[in-house]
This record gives structure tokens, C-alpha cells and sequence, in this order.
């Protein structure tokens, strides 16, 4: 493989704020040699609200990536957030051409294809297909199945698919800073990624990514994606229900959220008070701690709740043996993992970044950004598939601005 430099941007427009990372891949090692952030503005729970708002804040990202890598991005990987994302489950199956019953590529590409082919409703476009693995005369397949003998080829495919307009906005920030979008992720994806490993995919495990405005979570069965989903509540509802509960601005409700909110109640008097500021300054007020952690705790709950009933029976505790992963910024909060585990009755751990990560870029709220550069890397070590999907990617984007 060439080891000139191929510089991947990943950008994850998000509800808080805009993350931006450039590396560096030569074809053996990945650096991260560019971050750029902003406090994302025109942005409500995933989804792009104001266009020319939306586009400053990235394109400042953009611009302090790129100046701190010194290099201008080859292409760009785009995490996909929103409540507009939905997915539904296609499978097929084809009965093998060959007389001696070994299954021949075309067979593959046949049973992929029909797999594929549900039609979307109107004004949608496809995210993702995610193939789950195939099975022969009922038997599992992890890998490809070319060459194996059997009559019966089966596949089926989790489809993630978005309204074109939300996808559109997004695409169009990207494009407004004379950069192609190489190919849209989605956020739970790139952050699942990171904080499972290899074993846990294969035993099962539930990623779940809380953010600011939105949930993401991917269910991981036979050590690929199994099922996604997003939900359009984040840490920010956890703010604006203690702004509205206690009677506080956001900023005041974001940092009692920040210094006493749990997702659990601790707390056991009722009576014990906190400070707001602590400074005793004109305007610093009391507050009850059981009552911020009430508040905090039902809302986490609910979320989580929220999370397990749109799983359904793809979730049990049977097949998600390696249990339940949280990141994401408000996976912060002091007692979430003892409460989902309650909920999901498996073990329950906060995600850990990789060894390789630098100590600057191990907060969860980089696991989004830092999965988007691993689906850069392979789909750069992937050539020939990569230009397939990217190819029928950007033909699908075409049509989006065919009037812009």
C-alpha cells in the first residue's frame, strides 16, 4: 500500500458543539494531527435549524483543524444524528444455481441485492446498509460464504434511512467550505465503535452514546451492528427539566446538573441543602439536593427506559452477554451506570477510549469524531468496495442539490 499521506476529516455537527479532527494515514499508521471546535449555534437535538448559524460554527471548526494540521482535508466522513433517522430489517433468500451446491459469488450478489431492494417512502434516503451475517441451510456464516456447499443462501440487512432534506442540510454546511462529503456515518456507529472491542461485538453488547440533544445506541450481536437507533433527548432535557422544576436559567440549571445531578437518588434528607454559586453573592440561592437528584434521576431513567423499549426483543440479557457501554458526554453523570444496570439487569461500564488515543482527545464526547476517522481508514483500505459505496453515495447526493 502507498504511504503518502491521506488526510481523513471527520466532523460531528452536534447539538453542543462542533467537533472537528483531521489525521493522517499513510497507509500504516493513523495521527491525529488537526482538532478544531465551536460551540455549535443552529443546531436543535441533532438536526440543522438554521443553515448560515449551522455553517459558521463549522466551518470555524474546520478552519482551526486545518490550520492546526497544516494541511487541507482530502475527504470528510459525516456523523448522522436526529430523530428523523429510522431502520427497519430485510432479509432474503435464494436457492444456490450450482448443480454441486457450492455457492458462487453471484449467488451472493443475488441474495444481497434482494435483500437491499425494499423500497423507501417518499423523501427518503438510505444512511446505511448494514449486513447482518449470512447463513446457510440455516447454519450462521461470519464470514463470506463463497465456495461453501449448501442449497439455501439467506441474508438480511439492517437499513437506516433519513429524510433527504435533514441529510441535504448537513451535506450542504460541508459543501458551503468547498469540501465533498465521502460518506455519511451514523453517530452511533462511529462512537460504538470505539468504545467496544472486537470480543464484546462478537458476545453481544449495547453501545449507548448520550449526548446533548439526542441518544444514539447500537446493539452489536455476532460481532457486527444488529439493530440502531436514535432517540431526540439528551443531557439538555435533563437541564431543562431543572430549569423549569426549580425555576432557574439554563446556565444556572446546567451547573447544579453539572456539580449534583445522579441518576440515582442518594440523597436521603430531604433536608439537606445546596448553594448555587457558594459565594454568598446578591442572587445566590438554596436548593434541595434530593430534589435536584429527583429530578435528574427520573429523566436518566426515562431515557434509558426509552432506549430498551425500542430495542424490543432484539435486546436480552441472553444475547448482550458482554452487557451495556455508555458514552457520550452525559454518561458523565455520577450513577448512571449502577441505574441502566438495573434496567438492562446486565453489567453495565462507562466506555473507555483506546490506549492509542491521546490523554487531550479521552473525553467521551471525542468517541463520535474519533470513530468517524476509523470508517476513513477503511474505506481507504477498502478501495474497491469504498469507491463502489462512495460512488453511489455521492450519486444520491447529486440529486439532493440537483435544484440547489
Amino acid at each position: 500500500m502507498s504511504s503518502s499521506p491521506h488526510f481523513i476529516g471527520a466532523v460531528e455537527i452536534g447539538t453542543s458543539k462542533v467537533t472537528v479532527l483531521i489525521g493522517e494515514y499513510t497507509g500504516r499508521e493513523l495521527a491525529i494531527i488537526g482538532r478544531g471546535e465551536c460551540q455549535s449555534r443552529g443546531v436543535i437535538k441533532g438536526v440543522v435549524v438554521d443553515y448560515k448559524a449551522a455553517s459558521e460554527c463549522t466551518h470555524s471548526a474546520l478552519e482551526a483543524a486545518e490550520r492546526e494540521a497544516g494541511e487541507r482535508t482530502d475527504t470528510v466522513f459525516l456523523a448522522q444524528t436526529g430523530g428523523h433517522l429510522e431502520g427497519f430489517y430485510n432479509e432474503a433468500a435464494v436457492n444456490v444455481k450450482a448443480a454441486d451446491n457450492m455457492i458462487a459469488a453471484e449467488d451472493i450478489r443475488t441474495v444481497c441485492e434482494l435483500a437491499r431492494a425494499k423500497e423507501l417512502p417518499a423523501a427518503r434516503m438510505v444512511v446505511h446498509h448494514i449486513r447482518r451475517p449470512f447463513r446457510v441451510d440455516g447454519r450462521l456464516v461470519p464470514t463470506s460464504p463463497e465456495h461453501l456447499v449448501g442449497q439455501r443462501l439467506e441474508v438480511g440487512y439492517w437499513t437506516v434511512h433519513g429524510q433527504e432534506q435533514r441529510l441535504a442540510d448537513t451535506i450542504h454546511v460541508i459543501r458551503g467550505f468547498n469540501l465533498e462529503v465521502s460518506e455519511l456515518v451514523l453517530s452511533s456507529l462511529a462512537s460504538g465503535h470505539m468504545v467496544t472491542t472486537p470480543e464484546e461485538r462478537q458476545h453481544g453488547v449495547l453501545a449507548i452514546d448520550i449526548g446533548a440533544g439526542t441518544t444514539d445506541f447500537v446493539l452489536y450481536r455476532d460481532g457486527v451492528p444488529h439493530t440502531t437507533g436514535v432517540l431526540p433527548v439528551g443531557g439538555t432535557h435533563l437541564t431543562n427539566d431543572l430549569s423549569i422544576g426549580l425555576r432557574l436559567t439554563e446556565g444556572q440549571a446546567e451547573k447544579l446538573k453539572l456539580r449534583y445531578g445522579r441518576a440515582e437518588v442518594q440523597t436521603r434528607d430531604k433536608g439537606e441543602k445546596v448553594w448555587l454559586d457558594g459565594n454568598f453573592a446578591i442572587g445566590d440561592r438554596q436548593f434541595s439536593r434530593h430534589a435536584i437528584e429527583q429530578i435528574t434521576s427520573a429523566r436518566t431513567w426515562e431515557i434509558l427506559e426509552v432506549v430498551k423499549k425500542k430495542l424490543g426483543g432484539a435486546f436480552t440479557a441472553d444475547n448482550c452477554s458482554s452487557g451495556v457501554v455508555l458514552t457520550g458526554g452525559s454518561a458523565k453523570l455520577a450513577g448512571i451506570a449502577e441505574t441502566a444496570a438495573k434496567l438492562f439487569n446486565v453489567p453495565v461500564h462507562l466506555g473507555e477510549t483506546p490506549a492509542w488515543v491521546a490523554e487531550n482527545l479521552r473525553d467521551p464526547g471525542y468517541n463520535t469524531a474519533l470513530g468517524l476517522l476509523y470508517y476513513g481508514v477503511q474505506a481507504h483500505n477498502e478501495r474497491v468496495g469504498a469507491t463502489r459505496r462512495k460512488s453511489g453515495f455521492l450519486r444520491n447526493v447529486a440529486r439532493l442539490f440537483v435544484n440547489s
